[in-house]
C-alpha cells in the first residue's frame, strides 16, 4: 500500500533502510502446500488486545498475524511486514486465485487525528499536486532501474464520514509499460490513539466489486470502548500534528515528512493478480528503494538510521 515521493514512496521508508532482495519464487507445489495451511478465521476478530474488533459477515473470512505475513511474503513476494495484524479476504478467494483481493488491516497510533478540514479539502487540487510528484519522481525511479509510476487519478475519489469518523478514497495506477492498471483503495478509521488502517489489494478492473463491499467493511470494524473516537481526552491524549488532508496525501503536501509521516500510511505497493506474480512487479521494494535519496534529503537521514 503505493508511488508518490510523498504518498507513494512511503512504502518501506519508516525505517530507511534497505529492503532485502526478494526471495526465490516458490514451485507451484510449494506455494499451494502454504495456501493449504493458513489458517482462515470467521465470527469476531479481536485486534491488539482489544483496541479494535473485526464483525466478519459472511461475506468474509480473516487471516492473523502469522498467516497474513505468509501470505504477503512467502506467497506474494512481498517484503516482510511484522506489524501487521491481518488481512481480509472474500470467503471464496485464497491467495492463488487468479481473481483474488485482499485487504490488509494495520494500525498506526499517531494520535488524535482533528477532522475539522474535512469540508476544506479541494480534492481536484490535491490530485494534481499528487500527480505532479509523481511525474517529478519518475526520473529518480527510472535511473534506480524500476519502472515509472504514473496517478491516473481517483478511483473513488475521497470520502469521509463525520458520524463515524471513517474514511476512504482509491487511487488508480499505472507502472511503467504494464498493460495493467492498478488499484490500491484505501480506509482509515479515526481511534483514540490513533487510526485503523486499511488497504485493498487489487487490479482496477475489480473495482466495481469492491466499491460494493467497501460499505460492508466500513461497517465491520470498529474500535472498543475506551479507544473510539468519542474516548478522547484532552487533558492526557495526544494529538496529531496533521489533519485528514495529509493523511491522503502523504508526502504530497508541504511539511508532511517533519511532521513524522513515515510511520507505514502505505506499507505495500502491491499490483496485479496473484497466481500471474504480478505482486512482486514494481512494489514496495521498487518503490521503497528508489525514493530512499529523495527521502533522505528531506529527512535528513541517509538510509543508515533505524
Amino acid at each position: 500500500m503505493a508511488v508518490l515521493a510523498g504518498a507513494f514512496g512511503l512504502a518501506g521508508m519508516a525505517s530507511l533502510r534497505a529492503d532485502p532482495a526478494p526471495a526465490a519464487k516458490p514451485d507451484a507445489e510449494a506455494l499451494a502446500a502454504m495456501a493449504s495451511s493458513l489458517k482462515w478465521q470467521t465470527g469476531t476478530i479481536t485486534l491488539k488486545d482489544g483496541l479494535a474488533t473485526i464483525n466478519l459477515t459472511d461475506d468474509f473470512r480473516f487471516l492473523g498475524n502469522a498467516d497474513a505475513r505468509k501470505v504477503l511474503h512467502d506467497i506474494w513476494g512481498n517484503p516482510d511486514d511484522p506489524d501487521i495484524l491481518g488481512m481480509i479476504f472474500p470467503k471464496d478467494r485464497g491467495p492463488l486465485d487468479d481473481n483474488t483481493w485482499a485487504v490488509t488491516v494495520n494500525y498506526e497510533d499517531g494520535g488524535y487525528m482533528k477532522d475539522d478540514d474535512a469540508d476544506k479539502i479541494d480534492y481536484t487540487d490535491m490530485l494534481k499536486k499528487m500527480q505532479q510528484e509523481a511525474s517529478d519522481t519518475n526520473p529518480e525511479r527510472e535511473k534506480e532501474g524500476y519502472p515509472s509510476i504514473e496517478l491516473v487519478g481517483w478511483a473513488a475519489q475521497p470520502h469521509y464520514d463525520k458520524a463515524t469518523h471513517k474514511l476512504y478514497w482509491a487511487k488508480e495506477l499505472h507502472f511503467g509499460d504494464s498493460p495493467e492498471h492498478t488499484l490500491n483503495y484505501d480506509i482509515r478509521i479515526l481511534g483514540r490513539h490513533g487510526w485503523l488502517v486499511l488497504s485493498a489489494i487489487a487490479v482496477m478492473n475489480q473495482l466495481p466489486e469492491i466499491d460494493g463491499k467497501v460499505p460492508g467493511i466500513l461497517s465491520m470494524v470498529d474500535f472498543q470502548p475506551g479507544n473510539t473516537y468519542a474516548d478522547f481526552d484532552p487533558k492526557v491524549d495526544k494529538i496529531a500534528e496533521y489533519g485528514l488532508a495529509t493523511l491522503i496525501a502523504g508526502g504530497a503536501l508541504a511539511g508532511a515528512a517533519k511532521l513524522g509521516l513515515l510511520g507505514g500510511l502505505w506499507k505495500f505497493i502491491l499490483v496485479g493478480g496473484a497466481a500471474a506474480w504480478k505482486f512482486i512487479l514494481a512494489g514496495a521494494v521498487a518503490v521503497g528503494a528508489a525514493v530512499k535519496k529523495f527521502w533522505g534529503k528531506v529527512t535528513g537521514k541517509d538510509g543508515r538510521d533505524s
